[in-house]
């Protein structure tokens, strides 16, 4: 599976790149941070069209593979949490498409695109759910052609339309990727569903609602307060050092993205469905150094090729992004934290551990914003990114604490 997700995500750069290089070559001044922008955007409504229940189907379906009447039972939840969802995010984005845009975009000119967004939402939250099922099903080899050929398809039309229509172009693109993206699973993937999820069946009930919500408050706190964290930093950015600023931070933090996101499909095709068979506290530290052992090599080499070859990022892909060079190393020793502190993080998503969940990704979004807006007056946008490292360093303790705690309480039930 890692080796499959690799291939991806290798062609998944480089196509990426060779984008970032045209957005950042194209754009205006300023341009680069509102793609940014309205990437935030989508992540919080990848949440919010479906109620935030990613995981928990994620969870629910690996647990309840073989019994129909559950998978029924989930679907149908599911239906009811998207049709709320997409009506409410509709609502909110059409007709409050303006100050929206003010906050995302520093101006009401871009309110358009925010109203293509609402018409969207319901593919937003369809291959959310969708792609729970994936996931919760292990389907990596279908996971890995359907990530590749929305992504290619998803690219071409970013670049047609940055060359047609610039900025405004881009922009639309971005919007309606997801109906892509909705296209591209049905006609991989549509077999297993049928097989899974029987349609006609589905009924506009909610019998997992209460197991459903707590999903929900986790991703609101995860998806939805982050992306919102990032915004806010971008226009701090902006307000305190300039428009160049914020595109120099939005670039860093898209390279990171891009190749994060490998972390990302293996937590949720097989960390989450792993950890949640997983009682013992030996068998967990088992799991956990066979995950470490595949996956951080494999990191630290990506990532100090990219620290050695920053100059050529800087010079091919970012172009004229100098002020990026003393960024990289911030940045990539506090993805490498977070990659440590994710791993153990996913044992809370596992085992629906809310409050601690809730408690360690307040306390990260709160350690970021306090140490970005303090850092950020003494050494500019370098400060922010420095932020970032010192963030995860006390994210992962805290989280190790808590994981370990959570096994020891339950031995002492054990031994009761």
């Amino acid at each position: 599976m890692t080796s499959l997700n690799a291939g991806v995500i290798l062609i998944r750069l480089f196509i990426g790149f060779f984008i970032q290089r045209e957005l950042t070559q194209n754009l205006v001044s300023g341009g680069y941070a509102k793609v940014g922008s309205l990437r935030n955007l989508m992540q919080i409504l990848t949440s919010v069209t479906s109620l935030g229940i990613f995981n928990g189907i994620v969870k629910y379906v690996s647990e309840n593979k073989e019994n129909k009447e559950e998978l029924q039972k989930l679907f149908s939840t599911a239906f009811v949490f998207t049709v709320i969802g997409s009506i409410s995010t509709f609502l909110i984005l059409f007709f409050f498409s303006e100050p929206i845009s003010n906050y995302f975009f520093y101006s009401t000119e871009y309110s358009f695109i925010l109203k293509i967004v609402a018409v969207i939402a319901p593919f937003i939250a369809v291959q959310r759910v969708f792609n729970g099922v994936v996931n919760g099903l292990s389907k990596y080899k279908d996971f890995a052609k359907i990530e590749l050929l929305a992504y290619l398809i998803s690219a071409s039309l970013t670049l047609w339309f940055l060359y047609q229509y610039n900025l405004e172009g881009v922009l639309v693109a971005i919007a309606i990727i997801p109906v892509v993206q909705v296209i591209v699973m049905l006609f991989i993937f549509i077999k297993v569903l049928r097989e899974y999820v029987q349609f006609s069946k589905i009924e506009f009930k909610a019998p997992l609602a209460k197991s459903l919500l707590a999903f929900s408050l986790m991703s609101f706190v995860s998806t939805i307060l982050l992306n919102i964290l990032e915004a806010d930093i971008r226009g701090m950015i902006e307000s305190k050092i300039g428009s160049t600023g914020a595109d120099v931070w939005t670039g860093m933090t898209t390279l990171s993205k891009n190749y994060m996101v490998f972390s990302g499909a293996i937590f949720t095709l097989y960390v989450i469905p792993k950890f949640s068979g997983i009682y013992e506290k030996n068998d967990f530290i088992k799991e956990v150094a066979t995950i470490y052992k595949t996956l951080l090599p494999m990191f630290a080499v990506g990532m100090l090729t990219i620290y050695f070859g920053r100059q050529l990022f800087i010079d091919y892909i970012f172009v004229d992004y100098t002020a990026m060079e003393p960024l990289f190393k911030w940045q990539l020793l506090g993805d490498f934290m977070r990659l440590l502190s994710l791993v153990l993080a996913h044992q809370f998503f596992a085992k629906k551990m809310v409050r601690n969940f809730i408690f360690t990704e307040i306390l990260s979004l709160a350690l970021f914003y306090v140490f970005a807006n303090y850092l950020s007056g003494i050494y500019g946008v370098e400060g922010v990114v420095i932020a970032h490292l010192f963030r995860y360093i006390i994210y992962f303790f805290v989280v190790l604490f808590l994981v370990n705690r959570f096994f020891s309480k339950n031995n002492k039930k054990e031994t009761v």
